[in-house]
Parts: structure tokens; sequence; C-alpha cells
């Protein structure tokens, strides 16, 4: 992972991922989440029934970003990526069954709004969705008289703990066909990969893998329009009480130059409002590499993180949603709270 080669030729992917799309957690109370997501925070109910609610930013068009399942311990069911086209489905399907994969069809309708896709489990553990079709719905961009909490505008990435980055890393890169633009190594000789930001999108990431027991979803990432949205999402929940979900932040980061603000919702489940990153459009984007033992790299202004930030995270189900995926521990033992 030293010095990176962004001039390098890219392999072709075997399907065309566009963006990270959505995610799927279970939570134990709908009412109490959607009190959180869409009364505190300002996200936009699409559509709810007695046993789900499916939610969308302010900009998103299509029908859900964000989807909350009842259930009796929290967990995430899915996460997803958008394809290009229907014939990528095909292409994955392909790529699945030569590589062993666990996969199976999603048909259209049976997650509300969605068209057909396919569930995988990767191999490192997580239930990966892909999708072409979505439902349209309206966009509440120009909306400004519904505006309110910290006016989240679209789903922008997510982090996952794996106990082996280096590995994970090359199979995104080189399998799925991701790019790289930041990267954490270890101080020692030689160094090693600790985390990486990935992208297919032309933003800093859409996934970002992070040393951790793992598989576990660390935290979604929603996309804020300014600083001061985040700083209202403070006042807010401070307002109603509910200090207890502000876990680290405001601040800016070192790595991607975000504003961000990271919250525990009722069941636990991190989620970042995140703003300011930066354009890596550029097809010779070089990765920017960081130490671990630099400060900065979590947080610009040199805060630590919470030790809570690099031991809790969502635990992940199995492709047919019934059991938790046992986890692995990392095979590094540095974290930047124990770095002198």
């Amino acid at each position: 992972m030293t010095n990176l080669d962004a001039t390098a030729p890219l392999p072709l992917p075997p399907f065309d991922i566009v963006r990270f799309g959505h995610a799927e957690l279970v939570v134990q109370d709908l009412d109490r989440s959607l009190e959180f997501y869409c009364d505190s925070l300002g996200f936009v109910l699409t559509e709810r029934t007695a046993t789900h609610a499916y939610l969308r930013g302010l900009e998103e068009r299509i029908h859900h970003s964000l989807a909350l399942k009842l259930g009796a311990v929290p967990a995430v069911t899915h996460v997803a990526f958008r394809v290009r086209s229907d014939q990528d489905l095909d292409r994955a399907a392909e790529f699945c069954h030569s590589a062993g994969l666990a996969c199976q069809l999603v048909a259209a309708g049976d997650e509300r709004g969605q068209g057909p896709a396919l569930r995988f489990s990767d191999p490192f553990g997580f239930t990966v969705e892909l999708f072409y079709a979505m439902d349209a719905a309206e966009r509440h961009l120009q909306r400004f008289e519904l505006y309110r909490g910290a006016t989240p505008m679209r789903i922008d990435h997510l982090n996952l703990f794996v106990p082996d980055v280096a590995s994970a890393h090359r199979y995104y890169t080189e399998q799925l066909g991701f790019r790289c633009s930041e990267y954490t190594e270890t101080a020692s000789d030689p160094p090693k990969v600790w985390a990486s930001w990935l992208y297919r999108k032309p933003s800093v990431h859409d996934v970002a893998l992070m040393n951790g027991a793992g598989p576990r979803v660390h935290h979604l990432g929603f996309w804020v329009p300014d600083q001061q949205s985040v700083l209202r999402a403070c006042d807010i929940l401070a307002a109603k009480g509910e200090v207890e979900a502000l876990e680290r932040g405001p601040g800016r980061h070192g790595i991607s130059n975000a504003f961000f603000l990271y919250l525990r919702d009722p069941d636990g489940h991190r989620i970042e409002l995140y703003s300011g990153d930066y354009l890596t459009a550029d097809p010779d984007f070089e990765p920017i590499r960081w130490r671990l033992d630099d400060p900065r790299r979590q947080t610009f202004w040199g805060h630590s993180a919470p030790l809570r930030w690099f031991t809790e995270a969502s635990s992940v189900l199995s492709i047919d949603g019934s059991v938790p995926v046992a986890t692995v521990e990392p095979t590094l033992a540095d974290r930047p709270d124990t770095v002198t």
C-alpha cells in the first residue's frame, strides 16, 4: 500500500457500480426511530408500513436511501450499491457464481420501491445488494418550506470495520473497480495499511475500510449542505434532551476535509452528518497518505475520537437475514488512541 500508483491502468470491473445507494437498519421501535431521523434530523419519509419505513434526503429523487426494518435486535441487513444498468446485474450474478460467492435474486418490489436486485455475501462477510431501478420520488431540494433539522440532502458513503484492510482494499480496487482517495498507514517498518477511502462517484469515498473486528458497519454518512446544518443538529438534539445521541464532533476531518458530526440513533447505529469534502474526478488523482500517529488525520484540529469509536459498530446479518455474522479480530493491533 505504500506509494500507491494512481496512474496505473485500472482493471475493468465485471459490473459497473455507480455509487453507494442505501442501507437497511434493523430497529426496535419505528416510531422512536422516525422521531429521530425525520422530526429531529429532517429526513423525508417516503413510505411506511407496519414493519418498515423508507426515508430519503431532500435532494434525492429515488424512493429511499435509508430503510428501517422493525426487529428484535439492532443490526444491518444489507448495504446496497447502485449499478449503471440492468445488464450489470446479470454480469454481477456471473461474477458471484464464478467466485463462489453465495448470492440470491431479489424480485422487484420485495424491497419497496426497488426493482430487481442481486444480493451476495462478499468475501468479508457483508451482505451486499446491487440494484439499478428504483421508483422516482419528489425531489424536495427547492421545497424550502419543508426544510427542518439538519436538512440531510443525500446519502454519501458507508464505513466498514474489516479485520484485514489490505485484503479488502485489493478486493474493492482490483475486483470491483473502486479508486483510492486517501489512506492511513502504521508507522512500522514496513508500514501497513490501517484504513482506506475508496470511491466510484467523484468524491472522497463511497466506502471506507477501517481496521477493526468485522464484518461490522461502523457508520452511514449523509451529506448536508453546510456547517450550519451540522451545528443546527447539535442544538436541536440538545434542546430535546437527547445529548446522548451526540457522540463525536462537530469538527473537521483531516482525511476528506469534511466538517462532521457523528450521532448514535436510538438503537445505537452510528450515522455521520458530513459536508465540505472535495472532487476526485481527475484520472490522475493521487491518493493522499496519512500516518496513523498523526492526530490531524482523524480530526484536523487534533482532537481524539472517544474509545468506543474504535470498538463499537453495528453487526451485520447473514444473506438470508437469519443470524448475525460472526466477527473476526483485526490483524493489526495498532489503534490511533493507543499510538504514542
